[in-house]
């Protein structure tokens, strides 16, 4: 139901319907009446994003450098739309492959801010030095001699090898700000 008819409803009693009415009633006292749902009415509607967020490529994300981007807005394979605060550099990928799972099914897609710094436990995307990238977690493991960062990027399949930053030529690209998990049957 759009929330505007929702909101109407709400305000004008006689047009209620007896569900939004008997919930309403019954949320308003301390214990419930016999005749109270059974469930609790625990969602309300979600408001639609308001920002598109391009998917690319594995490939196009590579090419990523901090002075340009690889895409021009609205040139990705696909659009998401996100209500969550993101930079106009944000993009959006969709994870391929097994590495990550089971939290990351191939499929699912995840949304990519390369202006966020990674913190600890971070999900990340790092591309190599042949422009290759990858999705995983982060994992700071101090400074080099050089004071160079130095980190891990740790699948969650314990059956793929962590990668360390002080032996493979890699760079974070960006950390995810959302996870798109679709149910599968």
């Amino acid at each position: 139901m759009p929330r505007g008819l929702l909101d109407r409803e709400l305000a004008n009693p006689s047009n209620q319907s007896p569900f939004i009415s008997q919930t309403k009633s019954s949320q308003s006292d301390s214990i419930p009446p016999r005749d109270a749902p059974r469930f609790d009415n625990n969602v309300e509607l979600a408001g639609v994003g308001q920002r598109r967020v391009p998917v690319i490529s594995y490939a196009q994300a590579g090419m990523m450098t901090e002075a340009i981007d690889p895409y021009d807005l609205g040139q990705g394979f696909d659009q998401l739309m996100t209500d969550i605060d993101v930079s106009d550099s944000a993009f959006a990928l969709e994870i391929t492959g097994v590495s990550m799972l089971p939290d990351f099914p191939e499929g699912d897609r995840v949304i990519i801010d390369p202006h966020i710094q990674p913190q600890p436990g971070d999900f990340v995307v790092a591309k190599n030095g042949n422009e290759e990238v990858t999705f995983k977690k982060y994992r700071p493991r101090g400074t080099n001699a050089r004071g160079a960062m130095i980190f891990e990027l740790v699948p969650l399949n314990d059956d793929f090898p962590t990668l360390n930053s002080d032996r493979d030529e890699m760079h974070i690209v960006g950390v995810m700000v959302e996870h798109r998990k679709y149910r599968r049957r």
